[in-house]
């Protein structure tokens, strides 16, 4: 079987993991250190491999910048959109810089590839404000203190999911009023806590499991008594977000996801004449180019700017 797989170039993910198990360790390690998100490590090995299957046993020495546009051309032709394959991109190019730190490739075949231009600036999916609550009455079951708090975390504090899956207890003081979060590029912020959150946090903590571990510090646990997943708080918003639009038609109905409260949170900033610096700042972006995404303004908005005019059209 595998000197037929061979033969027609075809390679499998159990082949690859075997003939290039050092430089997959290695860029793990690599993303590790840089502070990478477990769901984006995921990903980008995901990636990876799938580029390492085209490659047909060829030494990544041998790599050139036609393989990779091959394996991207290849990507966009099984259906994968702008982003999905930048993605790509930026996985095969995270993997040989990492193989050129660990001085395991001497060259980055993937450097120098335009990226594919992605449509920018498009309007990001949020809730209105007076949406919130009915969203959050939605929540329901036996732990909807915990989920509640999760949500508030992110519809008036902006955290990724991500972020709220790192916290620790120990990373808010009720004291001051703050919480320390540990955010993208490995950096920490810290941010006040509203009151009304700091109640809820509170009933949330005060409720928390026994953790299956003794030194899991972990402010949000499953059932299991181990720190809540990523996917699990996705999959939770989404429940919830299905309760919230049980009413509506099924054209009615919006995708909404965990990330849009974080949209959410941006859009009231803005719009209750927050600076974008300061926004940039509370959301934990390291560019403001990032932020200016949030500045969009509705159709609804648009209209009321134009009633404003006074327009005066000359009968004759």
């Amino acid at each position: 079987m595998r000197k037929e797989q061979r033969r027609t170039g075809a390679v499998t993910i159990d082949e690859t993991d075997e003939m290039y198990a050092e430089e997959l360790e290695a860029f793990l390690i690599w993303m590790k250190d840089a502070g990478y998100t477990v769901h984006t490590q995921k990903n980008y090995v995901g990636d990876v491999k799938q580029f390492l299957c085209t490659l047909r046993d060829k030494p990544l020495d041998q790599v050139k910048k036609i393989h990779v546009m091959s394996y991207l051309s290849k990507a966009r032709e099984g259906g994968a959109g702008d982003s999905t394959r930048n993605r790509k991109h930026a996985a095969v190019s995270s993997f040989f810089k990492a193989l050129q730190e660990f001085e395991l490739c001497s060259t980055n075949p993937a450097s120098g590839i335009k990226k594919a231009k992605t449509v920018r600036n498009r309007m990001p999916v949020y809730l209105d404000e007076n949406e919130i609550r009915p969203f959050l009455l939605a929540v329901e079951g036996k732990y909807a203190n915990r989920n509640t708090a999760i949500f508030l975390l992110m519809v008036y504090m902006g955290l990724r999911v991500g972020e709220v899956h790192s916290l620790n207890v120990s990373d808010y003081s009720r004291e001051r009023r703050t919480l320390d979060v540990f955010g993208k590029g490995r950096k920490w912020r810290t941010l006040p806590v509203p009151e009304a959150v700091c109640d809820i946090l509170d009933r949330a903590v005060a409720e928390r499991l026994t953790p299956w571990r003794g030194k899991e510090d972990a402010m949000f646990v499953s059932q299991k008594g181990r720190r809540l997943a990523v996917r699990s708080i996705q999959q939770i918003a989404t429940e919830t977000f299905e309760r919230f639009q049980q009413d509506k038609g099924a054209q009615a109905r919006v995708a909404y996801s965990s990330h849009k409260l974080r949209h959410t949170f941006a859009t009231m900033l803005l719009r209750k004449g927050a600076d974008l610096r300061t926004v940039q700042e509370l959301l934990g972006h390291s560019s403001i180019q990032t932020t200016t995404v949030y500045t969009h303004v509705t159709d609804r908005e648009k209209e009321k700017a134009m009633d404003r005019l006074d327009i005066q059209v000359p009968i004759k």
